[in-house]
């Protein structure tokens, strides 16, 4: 666990080694409980390491075995290590001790290239195979832990962050006009769809699901498939589904918290996700006499709520009634006084170095992870991932296909029992069902568009220049993560959510970034590989029954949480509804910045300066709180974090 880097040279020239001391150096920054380099011939490799699990106490990485010819840098922990054990047949005796490194050398003799797809984790790791002549890589399915390089003419340098490399002598830091247009274009807070490129021309990225090896002097980077063989699962009852799920779930949680002795943490809202992994994790700790650390953002003590009343801005109610219900928590309940999306920009940017999208609840994610690690949390636990996979099931969308198919009979009943539930009249949810059903004959556009939301944000001359113009015409593209981007039969949709690894590589970078930041790995349970193909088995009417969406976690968490959070179909949390709020006593300086940036030569020819002029005309005088998630304050953070970005790093 930690940060890894190495260079690799061609045609069997000698490495230099003060450029592994580079960029060994360029990670000072970050803490770590060891700090290694090893290398031989025309090989390095380094390892930041950090400490997380029992097994990795001590661990030397990188490692070499001589006898073997074998040399190993990594960045893992490990989920599936008794299956993996039962498949390379260790020894029992050794199994508790033996390190997730040297299970990976195991896996890469029996399996060579094809071991990536058979791990289960986060993970990213370099082996030199000495014999063969062979440098192999990889990282983990859906990038929890990022993977750079730089390439040319004389060697492969790698590492887990990108500034790093951009201290060695041989990498330029050059602006990628293309990665930087796209990323403008596109209106969610997604990145550009190639996940081999970077903000940075010369400093590219093995994608997620993805390995590399390089024999002979030749780069090859392929995909691996960890999630294209499910056989459907076909049980006998409903309640059989439930205690399946409950064993793979709670294997997905436990399988690292028994691996560490370090304090565990989580994310806790008032919703099912955290909620789930939450009540599964403090059960497990119990029975070890260990307490769970729950963290949950609260607004200000000073906000006035301006949210309707089906949406909670302070979900502190309901978070502690899964507290009281779950018993073994620590609850800690954090406002983060006088920190706000704009207070944070520096440093995120140093963080992820990279411009973001995602300011709004910038403040209180690296303020969770900061009480996390003073409080001596290894592991932080969240449910990021549960809309596609525990809580999966969008009851509208299904009975969209539904009516589209004229299956009246079920549909009448769905209806009629999710119109009870969610307090919503079967007039307008016939309605609602009927223009997602056939769009084509309604006079307005599908509900769920969002690519109409938010104007323009990219020159149109930038554009072409970078050839993208054609794009910003492509709903799919500029609505790259909302409805415009996936398919409107839900099972079809959640398919291409899995398939299409550019989703999720924000959350994976950000993820890992924070995590070498503050020490603190963080841990999604409903992103684990077993729990994703067990619900990519399942059939849908698992997921939407009886006017319950999100039916398998409802029904299995019974027992596990109270019903107002299990049952509720009617209320909901929302995040950083005070973001506005906490920038109002920085608002001058917002706004001189940002009258900075309309003077910048270099941002008028990069950005549609007329929309970004109105959205400043609108804020000049001040905003109002609830237009927390509008699109003139998109507009201006937005903007207002590249501005930054170019101005500290080119």
């Amino acid at each position: 666990m930690g940060a890894i880097a190495g260079i690799y040279r061609f045609y069997g020239q000698p490495v230099h080694l003060g450029d592994g001391e580079l960029i060994m150096s360029a990670m000072d920054a970050y803490p770590a409980d060891r700090r290694a380099l090893w290398h031989k011939s025309h090989v390095i490799m380094g390892c930041h390491a950090q400490w997380i699990t029992e097994q990795a106490v001590g661990e030397t990485l990188p490692h070499y075995d001589p006898q073997r010819g074998l040399a190993i840098t990594a960045d893992a922990i490990l989920d599936n290590r008794d299956d993996l054990m039962d498949q390379l047949q260790v020894p029992h005796p050794l199994r508790a001790i033996m390190t997730d490194s040297e299970v990976m050398l195991l896996a890469y003799e029996k399996w060579s290239e094809a071991m990536a797809e058979r791990l289960t984790g986060d993970f990213a790791f370099v082996i030199w195979d000495e014999r063969k002549q062979l440098l192999y890589g990889a990282r983990d399915f859906s990038g929890a832990r990022t993977l750079y390089y730089h390439r040319n003419e004389q060697q492969f340098s790698f590492c887990t962050l990108m500034n790093p490399l951009l201290a060695l002598p041989y990498v330029h830091k050059k602006l990628n006009e293309r990665w930087l247009a796209e990323f403008l274009a596109i209106r969610g807070v997604f990145e550009p769809p190639d996940a081999s490129t970077t903000v940075y021309h010369q400093i590219h990225q093995i994608p997620p699901s993805h390995f590399f090896v390089i024999q002979r002097d030749r780069l090859r980077i392929s995909r691996y498939d960890c999630l294209g063989h499910e056989e459907p699962l076909r049980l006998n009852s409903s309640e059989e589904y439930e205690e399946a799920f409950q064993n793979v779930f709670q294997q997905a949680v436990t399988s690292r918290l028994r691996r560490t002795r370090r304090h565990v943490g989580a994310h806790l809202s008032g919703g099912l996700d955290s909620g789930s992994v939450v009540s599964f994790a403090a059960r497990a700790l119990q029975q070890e006499q260990r307490p769970l650390h729950t963290f949950s953002y609260v607004p200000e003590s000073d906000f006035v709520d301006w949210t309707p009343k089906h949406r909670l801005a302070d979900e502190r109610p309901l978070i502690k009634q899964t507290v009281q219900f779950a018993g073994n928590i620590e609850d800690h309940y954090l406002d983060f006084q006088g920190r706000s999306p704009f207070t944070e920009i520096d440093d995120w940017l140093d963080i992820l170095e990279a411009p973001y999208k995602f300011f709004d609840n910038s403040f209180w994610l690296r303020g969770i992870y900061e009480q996390a690690q003073q409080r001596g949390i290894g592991i932080l636990l969240n449910g990021a991932r549960g809309n596609y996979s525990i809580s999966w099931g969008p009851a509208i969308e299904h009975y969209a296909q539904l009516m589209k198919r004229f299956h009246w009979i079920r549909l009448t009943r769905e209806v009629n029992q999710y119109s009870r539930n969610v307090g919503v009249g079967r007039k307008r949810l016939y309605s609602i069902l009927g223009r997602k059903a056939f769009p084509s004959l309604q006079k307005l556009a599908p509900l769920g568009s969002s690519t109409d939301d938010l104007p323009q944000l990219v020159h149109s001359d930038f554009a072409r220049r970078t050839g993208i113009y054609d794009k910003l015409e492509d709903r799919a593209f500029i609505g790259i993560g909302s409805t415009d981007d996936l398919p409107s039969d839900p099972l079809e949709a959640r398919v291409q959510h899995f398939k299409r690894i550019y989703i999720w590589t924000t959350t994976g970078t950000s993820g890992c970034k924070m995590s070498l930041r503050y020490a603190v790995w963080s841990h999604d349970p409903t992103n684990d590989l077993r729990v994703i193909r067990f619900c990519l088995a399942t059939p849908m009417e698992q997921f939407v029954h009886n006017g319950m969406d999100r039916a398998l976690i409802r029904r299995s968490t019974k027992g596990w949480l109270p019903d107002a959070i299990r049952l509720n179909q009617r209320t909901k949390g929302i995040q950083a509804a005070d973001s506005i709020h906490r920038m109002q006593r920085d608002w001058p300086q917002f706004i001189d910045e940002l009258d900075r940036l309309t003077r910048d030569s270099r941002m008028q020819d990069i950005m549609n300066m007329p929309v970004l002029q109105d959205a400043l005309a609108t804020a000049r005088h001040g905003m109002d709180t609830n237009q927390a998630y509008g699109p003139s304050i998109k507009l201006l953070m937005r903007s207002l974090i590249l501005y930054r970005f170019l101005q500290k790093n080119l």
